[in-house]
């Protein structure tokens, strides 16, 4: 593993094609939260031909959805949702576009494949930190699907965001590299 490289968004060809399963990194700029009842959305809008509410090209996709804002604070906890409840719709996306997500846990073959096809990256996020991360965000915007509640997709500003690496776009998976070390120890 590497040491911690700051980023921003929106993330470059040049900067995703620097990026390593295993890279720590501190990520900046704008991202969008969505899960699976926006991706649902997304992908329908996608196949009627309609426009999206965000640009896919310069997005970072963020799956969560933050808990309701308590006063004086930017935001309410927000943690990384399980990424597989995406799956099904992710490689649409990246067809179309997305080159960056933030989640927790493994990737299908399918996502896997499609990253590395479309040279994207994908980042694991912490898990049960979700009030520190909240920390890290000091704008919130409603973009699209109010009626979704918790679950639309906002943009978020945030700063120093802490994630790893996990897919890389040469298709490389720090969760299956990391077994197979631990394979050959044992």
């Amino acid at each position: 593993m590497s040491t911690t490289r700051k980023i921003q968004t929106p993330l470059t060809e040049d900067v995703i094609a620097s990026l390593h399963a295993g890279d720590m990194v501190l990520l900046s700029g704008e991202v969008y939260t969505a899960r699976d009842a926006a991706h649902r959305r997304l992908c329908e809008a996608l196949s009627q031909g309609l426009p999206l509410p965000i640009d896919l090209a310069t997005s970072t996709i963020f799956y969560a959805a933050p808990s309701p804002t308590p006063p004086r604070r930017v935001i309410g906890s927000i943690g990384p949702t399980t990424s597989y409840r995406m799956d099904a719709f992710t490689p649409a996306l990246i067809e179309h576009g997305l080159r960056a997500m933030i989640g927790k846990g493994s990737r299908s073959a399918q996502v896997i494949e499609s990253i590395k096809k479309n040279k994207a990256v994908y980042f694991g996020a912490i898990g049960g930190i979700a009030a520190l991360t909240a920390g890290r965000v000091t704008k919130i915007d409603l973009v699209a699907y109010e009626d979704l509640g918790p679950e639309a997709i906002r943009k978020l500003s945030i700063l120093d965001l802490p994630l790893v690496v996990i897919n890389d776009s040469r298709g490389n998976d720090l969760y299956l590299s990391e077994r197979e070390k631990w394979r050959t120890l044992s």
